[in-house]
């Protein structure tokens, strides 16, 4: 008995959104680096190469970008948590996950850099997953 496998491409644009958030993650786009899009009621930021970092872990892979960068102040990363995807013959999956928003906490005078430096706020991101070729 011969079995006839067909390989589906991997997801690798996803587009998400909240009431007050809209991402677009390419993985890899048409210059062959990562790009994200970030939006949200106060501005639009685009990233594209070593500004978007993509982390794999168990629970899928988190995609982070920093949306303010000060330095004597701390900074804000976004995040997204992207999941495993198997994508079937239509080439496009719903999907829903989290996106995190992190303030990193600094400051200049030493004394005031003790306890938490990281606070976490998180939003439902649903949207789509898609195979595309660039």
């Amino acid at each position: 008995m011969t079995m006839i496998t067909t390989e589906r491409p991997a997801p690798n644009l996803f587009e998400l959104r909240s009431k007050l958030l809209h991402i677009t993650y390419s993985s890899s786009g048409i210059d062959g680096k990562a790009h994200l899009t970030y939006q949200d009621k106060h501005q639009t930021l685009s990233f594209r190469g070593d500004e978007v970092r993509a982390l794999e872990t168990e629970i899928g892979t988190l995609v982070s970008v920093y949306i303010v960068r000060s330095i004597d102040r701390g900074s804000t990363t976004f995040s997204v948590l992207v999941p495993t995807i198997n994508l079937d013959a239509t080439g496009v999956a719903h999907i829903s996950t989290r996106g995190i928003t992190t303030i990193h906490r600094f400051s200049m005078i030493p004394a005031f850099n003790s306890g938490q430096t990281e606070t976490y706020s998180t939003v439902v991101l649903d949207g789509t997953a898609r195979a595309v070729a660039f």
